[in-house]
């Protein structure tokens, strides 16, 4: 295997761990917050949670040395996608407070179908025929998992689903933004907007008194929060957008694992086969990625794009007039 070749192949692989972590520590996130929801309101939860994590991901901006290269989180590609981000979020607990939660959560994961789209049409990313049935059985594992009810389709579906493309929209922003920005700080512009926007609903919603348990759980939320956030961002940076982002189904196993250690929630047959056809799909799609690097290995010599992916670490760019950006001192994992 040549050396872009194997540097193409490990830029996916990590991608595709980052995104399974990133679901991990979200998924984490919901639990507590669903705790947490009993007793607070969801705007003055949120926000809470947000300042809190924007506190951590500052803690650690500063320990990564990166907190003199702030102004950078000002660049409009940043901007852009803590705003997608912060549509998203708003839009999608808007549907939530106004729909069950399995119909919003099924809608919420046909975000891979959407960034699929997206990226074969304005990133010029080429989408094998394996990947689009991989990711269609995925999606028919979501619906068996999540078994939503038409009468759970309504105008808030809606809204789910124009949050769903808000979601797609951010990742595929974050391929815009250049390579020298650390992640830690698109994490901390992002944490701040969504902090910034839950903030002034809250005001309008009213707050209620929290005490030590609440402080406790939203504290922990807020660290695996941002975790996600990092993960997410590092996941997209690394590996092929159609390749990574199929791994968000993997949410629903960690779902079924904390909903039965937690609640003793199990699944029933329907959902034990949208299991496995979850599993299954992700299996495929490694499977055939890695015949895909083989036979270019073999068959193609490296090109000047694949060398200079190599160089930016498996990722090429978007365009030919985008240069290659070195990494700042003090980002020790963005690359």
């Amino acid at each position: 295997m040549s050396s872009a070749a194997a540097a193409r192949h490990a830029a996916n692989r990590r991608g595709v761990l980052a995104m399974l972590a990133a679901m991990a520590s979200f998924i984490a996130n919901d639990a507590l917050v669903k705790y947490t929801s009993q007793t607070l309101p969801a705007a003055q939860l949120i926000f809470l949670r947000g300042v809190m994590a924007c506190l951590v991901v500052l803690a650690v901006a500063r320990a990564m040395g990166v907190l003199p290269q702030v102004r950078m989180t000002g660049q409009r590609w940043v901007v852009a996608r803590a705003l997608a981000d912060t549509a998203a979020t708003m839009l999608y607990l808007t549907a939530l407070f106004h729909m069950p939660i399995g119909n919003a959560t099924a809608i919420n994961l046909a975000g891979p179908l959407f960034i699929t789209v997206f990226a074969a049409c304005f990133l010029g990313e080429r989408v094998r025929a394996s990947r689009w049935l991989a990711i269609g059985l995925g999606f028919l594992g979501v619906l068996l998992v999540i078994q939503p009810k038409a009468s759970g389709f309504n105008g808030y579906a809606l809204l789910a689903l124009v949050a769903t493309a808000f979601h797609a929209t951010r990742d595929l922003l974050t391929r815009r933004i250049p390579a020298g920005v650390p992640v830690i700080l698109i994490t901390l512009a992002t944490a701040v907007a969504v902090a910034a926007v839950s903030g002034a609903v809250s005001l309008v919603q009213g707050w209620s008194p929290f005490g030590w348990r609440e402080t406790l759980c939203l504290a922990l939320a807020s660290v695996l929060l941002s975790l996600g956030y990092y993960l997410l961002v590092y996941a997209m940076r690394q590996g092929e957008i159609s390749l990574v982002t199929p791994f968000r189904y993997s949410t629903l196993l960690f779902a079924v694992l904390i909903g039965f250690v937690v609640w003793g929630d199990l699944p029933n047959a329907l959902a034990w086969c949208g299991i496995a056809l979850l599993i299954g799909s992700g299996l495929f799609m490694l499977q055939r990625e890695a015949a895909r690097v083989r036979k270019a290995d073999l068959v193609a010599p490296p090109i000047p794009q694949a060398i200079e992916a190599t160089a930016t670490g498996g990722v090429a760019p978007l365009c030919p007039s985008e240069a290659v950006q070195p990494v700042p001192r003090g980002e020790k994992s963005a690359r």
